[in-house]
């Protein structure tokens, strides 16, 4: 059973939500301000978080940053509908996904799930190969990420992101097979979580000595991981 820690300061929410997602196997806590969900966060034996970006005392992105700092718990951030930015700042600040307030329930505990199998698969290394191009390398065994000799620290999709698009070096992946391979969910046209995890993995690579990016991004299409030319 996973355990599940919801901060929100919406009472009458999280006592609907920790209902239904207790009747779905999950075992769930809530705290209603941002001071005390960030030291439960720390402090607890949780599987995910639910964090909620307005909060008394400490508000959600703040309570994130300090979480990253020393934290992998994996984070279903939840934002106001129709608020972009609040979307990109929590992805930039390590948000495993995000969904938009009012939300059905059903869509929560699938992104939930899927957000645990990532999760789990990076705690249970496989049994493929390193991946190396050029001068970057991916242990999938190890889940460990590379340039020059040089650890990246990525989270658990940009990780999926990069050894997906390596294995694929020199050819165009399709948003819509990304999103299902890593995210685990089918691409929506307003859905800008795949965009922000690939700029911020974009980011932390760096760009090749001649300026070029090493993930370019197709318009309208997808990204390619390049080749550096010789």
């Amino acid at each position: 059973m996973n355990n599940i820690l919801i901060i929100d300061d919406d009472e009458d929410l999280c006592e609907l939500v920790s209902e239904y997602l207790s009747v779905e196997g999950f075992e769930v806590n809530a705290v209603h301000d941002g001071a005390a969900g960030l030291q439960k966060a720390l402090e607890g034996d949780y599987d995910l978080a639910i964090l909620d970006v307005m909060l008394p005392k400490m508000n959600g992105f703040d309570v994130l940053r300090e979480l990253r700092k020393s934290s992998k718990l994996p984070v279903l951030m939840l934002t106001a509908r129709g608020e972009d930015m609040e979307r990109i700042v929590g992805l930039e600040i390590g948000a495993d996904d995000y969904l938009p307030k009012p939300f059905n329930p059903r869509e929560l505990v699938a992104r939930l799930r899927a957000i645990l199998r990532r999760s789990e698969n990076a705690e249970e290394p496989s049994k493929s190969d390193a991946i190396k191009v050029d001068d970057v390398e991916v242990q999938p065994s190890a889940r460990s990420a590379k340039r020059n000799g040089e650890d990246l620290v990525l989270t658990s999709v940009e990780f999926d992101l990069l050894a997906a698009l390596m294995k694929k070096s020199g050819e165009v992946v399709r948003k819509e097979d990304l999103s299902q391979q890593v995210l685990d969910r089918e691409l929506s046209p307003f859905d800008r979580s795949l965009d922000m995890h690939i700029s911020n993995l974009r980011k932390k690579l760096g760009t090749r000595s001649s300026g070029e990016d090493i993930i370019k991004t197709i318009r309208s299409v997808g990204y390619i991981y390049t080749v550096a030319n010789d």
